[in-house]
């Protein structure tokens, strides 16, 4: 049976042979669709796709390397289908280069055009001109309301620190927003970014994100150059709001991992 709308199908000159499902979805559902003329693409349903494919226009827009956006609708989106590879050294220099070119053009404000979610976390993107005060009011205290208290006095009293600790008008980088290892697809050619949730801020927050979850290559850090000075220091702030989503959205099993956060960051 067709996965696709009958008028998407005559878009794209060919009916559907084959549907499969395809891991990865726990956002959104997945599939491999595998058109009669041998065309293959991917297929993703969801509340919130078509956010996504204005986000992944906005980085194509950069040179950012992303798959390729095929159909946009309401709760569809149609992209090119990535054959997974092994990556080399140089796919992960390459990746690098790419994304530091991407984070290297500046936006006006903090935030973005349009509020997001991973599930059922609620991303508030409502643009400001202090970053300390949009990682404090936008990231970490909407996610601190429901843990336990003595979690909950330690996240509160990191964010009232934070002007102290972040830099107060870093360049407002456009974010892949979720750059986690997961969210990389390396194909013979290149590497790709996928899933993004867009906003603009300190280019750090990718760079964090993407050590939380999984290990880039070396090369990795050679391709996207020298970091700011304190980015270590920083690197626990930033990474605390990823932690503080999977705590609410996977349970307490995360719990411990947002303990070390604080504990690195001397909250």
């Amino acid at each position: 049976m067709s996965t696709l709308p009958d008028p998407l199908e005559d878009v794209l000159g060919s009916p559907v042979a084959t549907s499969e499902p395809l891991s990865g979805g726990d956002l959104g559902e997945l599939s491999l669709i595998t058109l009669r003329d041998g065309r293959q693409l991917v297929a993703k349903r969801g509340p919130v796709v078509d956010a996504e494919a204005r986000m992944l226009s906005a980085m194509a827009l950069l040179n950012a390397p992303v798959p390729r956006l095929l159909h946009a609708e309401k709760g569809l989106i149609c992209l090119e289908y990535l054959k997974p590879a092994e990556p080399g050294t140089r796919a992960w220099r390459d990746l690098g280069q790419a994304l530091s070119q991407m984070h290297s053009w500046a936006g006006q404000d903090y935030g973005w055009r349009e509020d997001y979610a991973f599930g059922t976390v609620r991303l508030d993107n409502t643009p400001g001109s202090d970053w300390p005060a949009f990682w404090s009011e936008r990231r970490l205290l909407p996610l601190a309301e429901d843990l336990p208290a003595p979690i909950r006095a330690r996240v509160e009293a990191l964010a009232a620190d934070l002007p102290n600790r972040l830099p107060a008008d870093p360049k407002p980088a456009l974010l892949h927003g979720d750059l986690w290892t997961g969210n990389v697809i390396f194909t013979e050619a290149q590497g790709y970014l996928i899933d993004p949730a867009c906003y603009y801020g300190d280019a750090e927050v990718d760079l964090a994100m993407l050590s939380l979850f999984g290990t880039p290559d070396p090369t990795f850090w050679r391709g996207y150059g020298r970091l700011s000075a304190g980015s270590d220091e920083r690197r626990p702030i930033y990474q605390l709001f990823p932690a503080l989503v999977h705590l609410q959205l996977f349970g307490d099993s995360y719990q411990g991992l947002v303990t070390r956060l604080l504990d690195e960051a001397g909250a």
